[in-house]
């Protein structure tokens, strides 16, 4: 019996998706839940998964075809065996006949000049082909023989290096003027388009402060041990610290949090806090939603769950659709200042960076301190810069003293 193949059902924010891997081909058998085929979309890669055990019949769309929601994809016959069987078994049958080469250049047809040859060069006149008169093996096939062994080397790592290149960034030589175009994939397409809508939809405007570390430093070498040992095994990290702060300092200034849609301005009364997170296909925002009720190990192993998700291209629809707020840490890449750009249609994004030392004027002295530049971009048309400035304070007081952010003062 025929299964059909179908594209999942997706959500109303994804028009379509493209074909982009078969992990089958015709032909081959198929195990229940065993994965056939990957669909991305422009914000997640979708996998299709077996319904029965089979054998792949037909594929209709093929890889870089476009296709809609419960559109046919392919169809499975169930139960059936694997085209790839029968030539398994008919293996053993052909063995004798591959032995006829090996009496074929026996000593009475190969010349003594090449033998002796063949032996210094380590070639098995046996693997031969004879040109000479009845099949005899020249010293022009042995010299051949040896012009193609010492050819292969140099081409096998060429057909080796080959194969990745389709796949990742083209490595070009030095000197080279060659071009390769290859398509964009729909993540990078869908970044791409949401950059300059963002760019030239809104008054962007970007406003910096800078935080001193050494407080949230200390707290998480005194207690990131007993932290990952009550927590089973949950990291104490710095992004927690920055999700925290950012909840609160939300709760003070609503309009941080706030979304325009057309002419009205939407307020949400939650804060879903949507985490940059670096993957193989680009960059993606997963969500942490109703963060402002999350501990530290819930928000860390959130974050950890995510990236370890992104990692496996397993983030769903689900996980990256809406969001508030978006914090962005460009400083795990080395970045020591930059401008985030909003997430439409949210209103506003921070900017972490690298945490560098730095000398600092405290009480009169000069104190080496670890510092971490904040950068908070934002639609001017909703906040205003004093709104702006004074989020971005907040979130400087709370992180300096961190006990604040427990004692909700």
């Amino acid at each position: 019996m025929a299964i059909e193949i179908k594209a999942p059902t997706f959500p109303e924010s994804v028009a379509d998706g493209t074909v982009a891997t078969w992990h089958k081909k015709v032909g081959e058998a198929v195990k229940r839940d065993e994965l056939i085929v990957d669909i991305e979309t422009d914000k997640v890669v979708i996998e299709v998964l077996a319904e029965a055990d089979g054998v792949l019949a037909e594929i209709v769309k093929g890889e870089g075809d476009t296709v809609l929601s419960n559109e046919l994809l392919g169809k499975l016959s169930e139960g059936g065996a694997a085209a790839a069987a029968p030539a398994a078994a008919a293996a053993p049958a052909a063995a004798p006949a591959a032995a006829a080469p090996a009496a074929a250049a026996d000593d009475n047809i190969l010349s003594p000049a090449a033998r002796k040859l063949a032996e210094e060069n380590g070639i098995d006149p046996n693997s031969l082909a004879g040109t000479g008169k009845g099949g005899r093996v020249t010293k022009e096939d042995v010299v051949a023989a040896v012009e193609a062994k010492k050819s292969a080397p140099a081409a096998a790592p060429a057909a080796k290096a080959a194969a990745p290149a389709a796949a990742a960034a083209p490595v070009f030589a030095a000197g080279d003027r060659v071009e390769k175009r290859v398509p964009m994939t729909r993540l990078r397409a869908k970044v791409a388009e949401r950059l300059v809508e963002a760019q030239s939809s809104m008054a962007m405007l970007t406003t910096f402060n800078e935080v001193n570390m050494k407080p949230i430093m200390d707290l998480r070498n005194k207690y990131k041990d007993l932290f990952e040992k009550k927590h089973n095994g949950v990291r104490l990290g710095f992004m927690s610290f920055f999700v925290k702060a950012a909840t609160e300092a939300l709760k003070r200034f609503p309009g941080v949090n706030a979304s325009i849609d057309g002419n009205d301005i939407v307020y949400h009364g939650y804060q879903d806090i949507g985490v940059a997170v670096s993957s193989d296909r680009g960059l993606v925002v997963p969500v942490l939603r109703n963060a402002e009720f999350m501990s530290l190990a819930e928000i860390e192993n959130g974050i950890a769950t995510f990236g370890k998700k992104a990692k496996d291209g397993k983030l769903s629809i689900e996980d990256m659709t809406g969001g508030t707020f978006t914090i962005s840490n460009g400083g795990v890449f080395g970045s020591l200042l930059s401008t985030p750009i909003v997430n439409p249609p949210q209103t506003a994004i921070l900017g972490m960076h690298k945490i560098q030392e730095r000398p600092m004027a405290v009480n009169g002295q000069v104190v080496i301190l670890p510092m971490m530049y904040l950068a908070l971009s934002y639609d001017h048309r909703m906040i205003d810069g004093k709104e702006a400035v004074s989020f971005l304070v907040t979130m400087k007081d709370l992180l300096e003293d961190p006990a604040r952010l427990l004692l909700d003062v």
